[in-house]
């Protein structure tokens, strides 16, 4: 029997490597893998796209081409090309969710509001790459701050009865607010549920007026329970997370990897 192409799609993130590869024609995934982002960028790229190859019966020769897409996506020597990461999540979110209209992606380090039109092509888009008040970097510091791990912020959230006013936009001085709230008595789930407010408030600032249905939720932060309800309120419209967020882009690079390898338009 005749062993089907597989392209692939690496998103270098700011904190996470994604890898996916999908059947070149049908666009099914055939095997997924992420691992922790570091120095040697390249090199956790390639460690992580062999052992994705060879844990589903794969090797290099059954690629016919890899996209790599996000924040260190140059430095991926065995990339094709690269595509930004706002065309990739585009992409991704449309495969999974085709009637989707706005993506919002919160990563590490930047945050982003897509709008689509009903091709799944980016009509525009706003990003917030210079303030890490809207980002998961946010909530890296309020859990180094409190002392817990990044996965306990959520049901810490949950347990809040008045979620505390985080009125700086600026990550160092609200790490500052969070050390004064903390010294007048205020519980860590306020802290934190306060927290998860303000970076909506931030998103819903980019969006500005206008956010239309349906809304769709990717990036590691939407993994973070109590950030999808945060959301909800701030934008006061439903909000749903993609099936893995933090794939979605990986996903779209694949399929502009099985694109490029056809000759279609990217």
């Amino acid at each position: 029997m005749e062993k089907r192409m597989i392209c692939a799609g690496i998103d270098a993130g700011s904190r996470a490597i994604k890898v996916v590869l999908i059947d070149a024609e049908s666009h099914e995934i055939v095997g997924e893998g992420l691992a922790d982002q570091g120095v040697e960028q390249d090199k956790l790229a390639s460690q992580l796209f062999k052992a994705v190859l060879k844990r589903n019966g794969a090797n290099g020769s059954d690629v016919g081409a890899i996209v790599a897409t996000g924040y260190g996506r140059s430095a991926v020597s065995i990339a094709d090309t690269t595509v930004t990461e706002i065309t990739c999540h585009a992409v991704g979110v449309h495969r999974l969710v085709p009637k989707a209209r706005t993506v919002i992606d919160i990563g590490g380090q930047d945050s982003k509001l897509l709008r689509l039109d009903a091709s799944g092509r980016v009509r525009d888009f706003v990003m917030n790459d210079r303030c890490a008040a809207g980002t998961g970097r946010f909530l890296e510091v309020t859990a180094k701050r409190l002392g817990v791990e990044l996965d306990a912020l959520g049901p810490l959230a949950a347990g809040s009865q008045h979620p505390a006013a985080i009125s700086s936009m600026c990550v160092v001085f609200a790490e500052t607010e969070i050390t004064g709230l903390l010294a007048s008595g205020t519980a860590r789930e306020d802290i934190v549920a306060g927290v998860e407010a303000a970076i909506a408030a931030r998103i819903a600032g980019m969006a500005g007026r206008s956010v239309e249905p349906p809304v769709i939720f990717t990036g590691g932060v939407a993994m973070v329970s109590g950030m999808t309800a945060a959301l909800q309120a701030a934008l006061k419209q439903t909000v749903d997370v993609a099936p893995a967020p933090q794939m979605t882009g990986a996903l779209g690079a694949a399929i502009l990897a099985s694109r490029q390898l056809s000759g279609a338009p990217m």
